[in-house]
């Protein structure tokens, strides 16, 4: 099983013989300035040791540069060749994986990151579960994390926190009494300041599970439960495939909703079409998988039928507007 968004992946071995193993430890009880041994093979040059000592946590946006994800930070040296090694205490018990790097030259400058080891387990259980992909709580909401300025302009008594910009009509927060303009501080007691690291927090607790969030608003402070719940297929997506009489045959398209949201790591609420497949015509004109077509000759695409009736509308040239990640990127091409 794989898990593109932290970048991690299990295998399973088949053996007779008892193998040897690490113990996982809670990543909760890790703290700045412990001693900590990077195990690796960098460079390829063989199996390595490197030292140094925890030197930050809930550390986010590292791995895939876009501000997801939730990381260890040590100063032990990590070059390439390092990633999927472990990263382990002083004990011997195992704190997180390590994934990446921060850097000018290619090599390690003692900013390394490890994904926790609380999150590895939850993909760890997964994956023995018989899933082939990682699936996380759906939350159903945006936010982004609170400062000194935005806690003064609506009067809530804290300074730290993600604060509720946006929800989904199904979202289970809604559920469960939240509303836009909420400040999350906390699940199951554990502090929250970014949506990076609610995600993660939902993420080690688990789909099936419920979570006690601490919200925080100019009127009170309280505590709701929330069920932690897959993404719902809701409305159902709709899958389009283009023919041969198409403009772009072999592209794969589908209607996007929460689950499809969920699968491709899209932000919340975008509208457009999500790209499964793209064939060889768009794929020529720099539409990739995993890309959202927004628009045809600057009118938006609500459906896959709109494509080729607007593409036909416009002369000999055309223009699709995609978005990759957090760009938007206009595309032009010759009919």
């Amino acid at each position: 099983m794989s898990d593109s968004d932290s970048d991690l992946a299990v295998l399973k071995l088949h053996s007779n013989n008892e193998m040897p193993y690490l113990t996982f430890r809670d990543s909760e009880t890790v703290e700045v300035g412990e001693l900590v041994l990077a195990i690796g093979n960098p460079f390829g040059v063989g199996q390595t040791v490197s030292s140094g000592i925890v030197s930050g946590l809930a550390r986010s946006g590292t791995a895939r540069g876009d501000g997801r994800g939730y990381f260890i930070q040590t100063d032990a040296p990590i070059n390439p060749g390092n990633s999927g090694g472990a990263l382990i205490d002083i004990s011997g018990q195992l704190i997180g994986i390590n994934t990446s790097i921060l850097t000018r030259s290619g090599g390690s400058n003692g900013i390394g990151f490890a994904i926790p080891a609380s999150l590895v387990l939850q993909v760890v259980a997964q994956a023995q579960a018989g899933r082939s992909t990682f699936e996380r709580p759906w939350a159903g909401l945006s936010g982004q994390a609170l400062n000194m300025e935005l806690a003064q302009s609506l009067q809530i008594p804290t300074s730290s926190g993600m604060i509720i910009t946006a929800m989904h009509p199904q979202s289970p927060f809604k559920d469960a009494g939240f509303v836009v303009g909420d400040v999350i501080t906390a699940v199951d007691g554990k502090p929250v300041s970014s949506p990076a690291e609610m995600l993660y927090r939902l993420s080690v607790s688990g789909i099936g599970e419920r979570a006690d969030i601490t919200r925080t608003n100019a009127k009170s402070i309280n505590v709701l439960s929330v069920d932690l719940i897959s993404a719902p297929d809701i409305p159902q997506r709709e899958i389009t495939e283009f023919d041969a009489r198409s403009f772009f045959p072999g592209l794969i398209v589908s209607s996007i909703n929460p689950a499809v949201e969920a699968e491709l790591n899209l932000p919340w609420g975008i509208k457009g079409l999500a790209v499964l497949e793209s064939g060889p015509v768009a794929a020529s004109i720099g539409i990739r998988r995993g890309d959202i077509l927004l628009s045809a000759n600057d009118q938006d695409l609500e459906n896959a039928k709109d494509i080729d009736a607007i593409l036909s509308s416009g002369g000999r040239r055309g223009m699709v507007l995609i978005q990759r990640g957090a760009q938007r990127i206009s595309l032009r091409f010759r009919i």
